[in-house]
């Protein structure tokens, strides 16, 4: 495959290249597959660069090449588009040439696109919060996960947060795996209320939220081992849970991680071989509502209004209506 002017400078602070991107995502392929193959991925594109602007590009180009895995998706607004599925290295390749540093796949595999085979914990530090904070969190995160029949798969995501990624079985649909998400959530903050919230107003929020609305059809975040558009081109890395309590963002770069997978292995290799059951988590969301009188939470604002959804106002100005 021809890379089109390959020296252009990707990462400034570093001079780091598109062919250093490209080499890294051509040795990084096997484990960063892993969690892209069947999956319809959103390309975010730098064409300027990580320093420069990015924008999401949905559908894949009319010039295009024919070997490349495609699949049509309907998203919310009942609109369609094809989008790339990235199945081997060729494709990683191809998609850098346009300007992908990170990817973005769909929970769901092409197969089912109705029903998620993952669930998705986004640990997003509210600015107050530590990094301590956000470690810690995670752990909780992943005793909840475990205490409920299913095992997280920790990584970092390459910016100021932590994912945790568990498999479950695909068969229930987009609104029961956010419902199972927001349950996990208010349970992460009853078990450690001081750090961790899940509440969606940001004016309400404190420590680290609990991004349970990431757990939508058409939300994506960045996959294992995609390099982040960072000054210093951090990468979102898989951890042992060992290895959480440690871990340092800024030491897990393009430069860095792939030496260390191959020294230590990839701890997430092993992750569809793990999914797990939904029911325990639905049960905790059913009696949340039963015992506590938690119904279902804020959706975001594009997204059409849900039975049962509170008000979309800010807690702030629905206080200030007469």
């Amino acid at each position: 495959m021809r890379i089109s002017n390959p020296e252009k400078v990707f990462f400034p602070e570093r001079g780091i290249t598109k062919r250093d991107l490209v080499e890294y995502y051509l040795r990084m392929a096997e484990p960063a597959l892993v969690h892209l193959r069947e999956r319809p991925t959103t390309l975010k594109r730098f064409v300027d660069g990580a320093a420069g602007e990015a924008f999401f590009q949905k559908r894949v180009p009319d010039s295009a090449p024919d070997w490349l895995q495609t699949a049509t998706v309907t998203f919310p607004s009942g609109r369609t588009a094809r989008e790339l599925v990235a199945g081997d290295a060729a494709a990683l390749v191809w998609g850098v040439n346009l300007g992908v540093i990170d990817w973005n796949p769909w929970q769901a595999r092409i197969s089912d696109l109705d029903h998620p085979d993952e669930l998705r914990v986004d640990l997003d530090p509210t600015p107050e919060a530590s990094w301590d904070d956000v470690r810690q969190v995670a752990v909780v995160c992943g005793e909840v996960l475990s205490d409920h029949g299913l095992t997280g798969y920790p990584k970092t995501s390459g910016s100021r947060g932590i994912h945790v990624i568990a498999r479950v079985h695909p068969d229930r649909d987009w609104f029961e795996v956010r419902r199972a998400a927001l349950a996990l959530a208010r349970e992460v903050q009853r078990r450690t209320p001081a750090q961790a919230t899940a509440n969606w107003w940001k004016e309400e929020r404190h420590g680290v939220f609990v991004d349970y609305n990431q757990n939508m059809r058409d939300r994506t975040v960045a996959s294992a081992y995609s390099v982040r558009p960072t000054p210093d081109a951090r990468v979102s890395t898989p951890l042992t849970w060992d290895e959480v309590p440690g871990v340092e963002p800024a030491d897990l770069r393009i430069d860095t991680v792939a030496d260390l997978v191959a020294r230590r292995g990839d701890p997430a290799a092993d992750i569809d071989r793990h999914a797990g059951s939904l029911d325990a988590l639905l049960e905790l969301s059913r009696r949340d509502e039963i015992d506590r009188g938690l119904g279902d939470a804020p959706w975001p604002p594009h997204f059409r209004k849900q039975a049962g959804e509170p008000t979309r106002v800010q807690p702030s100005r629905a206080r200030k209506r007469p």
